[in-house]
């Protein structure tokens, strides 16, 4: 034999032996891992592959995924209290191994097992709760603002995947058009699942801080996000996407996350709603640290559960920490969230957090094989403390994204990722340009709109809303509508809406019509707004159901209940202008003309000289008005023609002033009206949340009610939050008032300690409405002949009245989330009942999507 030739087959087959793993196909394993004596799952039991570095944990269930793409033979899971166990896998294949681990006590002595009681968990001498109290004791000195200067890179990515989607979908023919999107998957960054990327948001920025006097500011280096077109706004996802996934801070006393306050294992009174145990101690980079892991006391609060790796330094700062969401939570459309944080020491030893990784599953129902998968990973560079700056480089921070951050090269984020793509991530840009220009996306888009918004694309101009094409009331039976309004196809500059509307009971046409100048040549509802408008209108309202430019008709709330056949025939002549500023600061300036008439049952009538009751036909009033809004870091999903305002836990502000000018064309009243109005959502940890709004008003000048505050009424069968669901039209006015309204959200705090209504994942609801006010005696119709007179009901009645010295008061209970979107609220009026015609008690329905 050919000694060069054997020695060649030697070495090759040498090679091939000691880089198998490169050959073998992935090693998958998952199963549970459960006490061999009670056969309960185990949460945080060490799963890993032993002679690699592959290594995960168990969840609350006690269920596991753990791959690899090296020659794996057995796999080991390791829990304080109970033995190793060692047990054979096959390399290469799929496979699930349900795991026994025996205590070790149960090995020891049996029969002690057996009788022993489990110890009842305590505060009180347990060395895990001591260890907790350090860390909150020095949690404000492990802060990064503890620190005079401090500066980082932040690289920001967000990835939305569709989950687990056929591998032959691609084949089928309807979906053969979209191969190349089907087809680029990712099953190597998340073990066990099998993601098809689609949505794509990275973002490098630069962060300053100064502690004294307290400044920071954060500079936007580059931004690139996917851009599906159409009437999908992608910067408007990522900023939704991001308040579902929110940045965490473990050293917050609350953790916000798809929309809901969690309470942080180290806040002050987390030993008052979590167990902790030490679990084991670790040695990373030469630091010794304890395994603090932490349970709920009760599962179904809106509370955390996972591990913390402490220091031992003296410190006490979170060197590492991994926590889930259990699906016991009452939560919607969540199958599982985990976040996994990394720390990074300092020079001066103490550490900062390196990187922050969240990965959520979400499904319409608790299924593990479809739905969206979300990631946000955060990943922190160039930290540098103490080290300071010219008063320059904090001063007047960043509001919005500058335009050149978003044009950024190929080349510049290469080199300013600290983070690298994968392969299917990477083809999400290009991908989705190509989704974009296919006929067959943008159809589907459009009718996607017209489903969920109620508008038709004809390309320059859109039809709709359609659930206002037909309603009905008593003065005008059953009415019809039809309009639309233009697109940004037609221009970003210029906007116009309209409509015409025929009622078959008192046979009038009425309608809208509006034009909208942009002086920033962008869509007029993205932020910052900077527009003209004017507008006609002619339609019926309902005394005091005032709002802004067009009262879409509906056909749900046609349904009331009592007596609602009190209208107004409004003529109306608006011009506003709007301007917002990048600080979330706007103000509106607007000039209108009104001509109002009573229809159906109401009237006006004063008496004249001869104190004759008269009647009078029409009401004319022209006003100068002035707006003032701030609500601080707001942020918008906001589309070509509309947005809507992300939930948010900061304040707005609003203040209005308005003036009626007499004989200006033909105003009959001089008058001035003052409102200031603040709103604010109070996130209440375990407790849930409450939307809380305050408002005053008064009005200076002698009027007559049609200009006084008309309260905002309900007798619609819908629960109205901003409204008084049992309170009549007309049925108070003021010149003078304050008012309350709280909603309060307890998200099942109460209905989860109960078994049959955790199944049903109800929650509790509460809210109560209050208005304090008056009448002075220059409005007062019994002192003042010829002001209008209150409206009476045709028996004589008084159906309009001066609030008193009680104020009206109502509240409610209810339960939300009956079918995940389904609100009901028992609603009790307790002020004025002996007013004719009210109801003391009343059932109100709403239909809301919330997680």
């Amino acid at each position: 034999m050919d000694f060069k030739y054997f020695s060649r087959k030697l070495f090759l087959f040498t090679f091939l032996f000691l880089h198998a793993s490169i050959l073998l196909a992935q090693t998958v394993v998952s199963g549970t891992v459960t006490d061999a004596a009670n056969k309960k799952p185990l949460p945080f039991v060490a799963v890993s592959f032993p002679g690699t570095n592959m290594g995960v944990t168990t969840d609350a269930q006690g269920e596991y995924t753990i791959s690899s793409y090296q020659l794996v033979r057995q796999l080991k899971a390791s829990f304080l209290g109970y033995k190793n166990a060692l047990i054979s896998v096959v390399p290469g294949k799929t496979q699930v191994i349900n795991i026994r681990l025996v205590p070790i006590a149960t090995q020891l002595n049996e029969v002690v097992v057996k009788s022993a009681k489990k110890p009842k968990y305590r505060n009180k001498d347990n060395p895990a709760v001591e260890l907790i109290r350090k860390v909150i004791e020095n949690k404000e000195k492990n802060r990064p603002e503890n620190y005079a200067y401090v500066e980082y890179k932040e690289y920001d990515k967000m990835l939305f995947s569709l989950l687990n989607v056929s591998n032959t979908l691609s084949d089928k023919k309807i979906f053969r058009q979209y191969k190349f999107m089907l087809d680029n998957r990712d099953s190597t960054s998340v073990p066990g699942k099998s993601l098809l990327p689609f949505f794509l948001d990275e973002k490098v920025s630069q962060y300053y801080y100064r502690k004294d006097p307290e400044k920071e500011k954060t500079t936007t280096l580059g931004q690139k996000t996917v851009n599906f077109g159409g009437s999908i706004d992608s910067q408007g996802l990522t900023v939704y996407f991001k308040y579902v996934i929110a940045k965490v801070d473990i050293y917050d006393n609350n953790i916000f996350l798809i929309g809901t306050n969690f309470l942080s294992p180290i806040a002050g009174t987390s030993p008052t709603f979590y167990k902790f145990f030490i679990t084991d101690t670790v040695v990373v980079n030469n630091q010794k640290l304890v395994e603090l892991s932490f349970t709920p006391r009760n599962t179904t609060d809106q509370l955390l559960e996972g591990k913390l790796y402490i220091t031992l330094d003296g410190n006490y700062a979170v060197q590492a920490d991994e926590l889930t969401i259990s699906k016991h939570i009452n939560l919607n459309f969540i199958n599982s969230m985990q976040i996994k944080q990394e720390f990074a020491q300092n020079p001066d030893n103490r550490y900062h957090l390196s990187k922050s990784t969240v990965l959520a599953s979400f499904a319409l129902a608790q299924s593990r094989k479809g739905g969206l998968f979300g990631v946000r990973e955060i990943v922190y560079g160039n930290y540098i403390v103490n080290k300071p700056h010219p008063d320059s480089t904090y001063n007047k921070p960043e509001i919005t994204v500058p335009d050149e951050a978003t044009h950024k090269t190929d080349q510049f984020w290469q080199q300013n990722r600290l983070d690298t793509l994968s392969g299917a991530e990477a083809k999400v840009y290009k991908n989705v340009d190509s989704l974009r220009n296919m006929k067959s996306f943008k159809r589907t888009l459009d009718w996607a709109t017209f489903i969920f918004a109620g508008y038709k694309d004809m390309g320059q101009f859109e039809i709709g809303p359609s659930n206002a094409f037909y309603s009905f009331n008593p003065v005008e039976g059953a009415k019809l509508r039809f309009g639309g309004r233009t697109t940004t196809a037609l221009s970003k500059r210029y906007y116009f809406e309209t409509y015409a509307a025929y009622g078959f009971k008192d046979e009038k046409w009425k309608g809208f019509l509006s034009a909208t100048y942009s002086f920033n040549n962008k869509s007029i509802y993205q932020f910052p707004q900077n527009y003209i408008r004017a507008d006609v209108q002619y339609d019926t309202f309902i005394p005091g159901e005032n709002f802004q430019f067009v009262d879409e008709d509906n056909l749900l709330l046609s349904i009331k209940r009592g007596d609602n056949t009190k209208y107004l025939y409004d003529l109306n002549y608006r011009l506003n202008y709007v301007h917002e500023y990048e600080n979330h600061f706007s103000y509106n300036i607007g000039f209108q003309t009104q001509n109002e008439s009573p229809a159906g049952s109401l009237y006006f009538s004063d008496f004249n000289s001869n104190n004759q009751l008269q009647s009078i036909h029409n009401l004319y009033f022209t006003d100068f008005s002035v707006g003032l809004r701030y609500a601080p870091h707001e942020q918008f999903y906001q589309g070509k023609i509309y947005r809507y305002a992300v939930p948010s836990k900061n304040p707005v502000f609003s203040l209005d002033y308005d003036a009626g000018l007499k004989n200006v064309l033909n105003g009959q009243y001089s008058y001035q009206k003052l409102h200031a109005r603040i709103d604010k959502t109070f996130y209440l940890s375990i407790f849930g949340y409450a939307d809380v709004t305050a408002e005053s008003g008064h009005l200076f000048g002698q009027v007559p009610f049609p200009l006084l505050d008309i309260f905002r009424a309900n007798q619609t069968y819908s629960y109205q939050i901003y409204s008084y669901n049992l309170m009549n039209f007309l049925e108070f006015v003021a010149d003078q008032y304050e008012s309350i309204n709280i909603d309060q959200h307890f998200n099942g705090f109460f209905f989860n300690k109960i078994p049959l209504l955790k199944k049903l994942k109800w929650r509790e609801t509460a809210s109560f409405k209050g208005v304090w006010g008056g009448l002075s005696n220059a409005n007062e119709p019994s002192l003042h002949p010829s002001l209008y007179q209150f409206p009476i009901a045709s028996n004589g009645q008084p159906i309009t009245y001066a609030l008193g010295k009680t104020p009206y008061m109502e509240g409610s209970v209810g339960i939300e989330n009956i079918f995940k979107f389904v609100r009901v609220d028992l609603v009790r009026r307790f002020t004025y009942l002996d007013h004719p015609d009210v109801a003391k008690w009343g059932i109100r329905t709403l239909v809301q999507l919330t997680f």
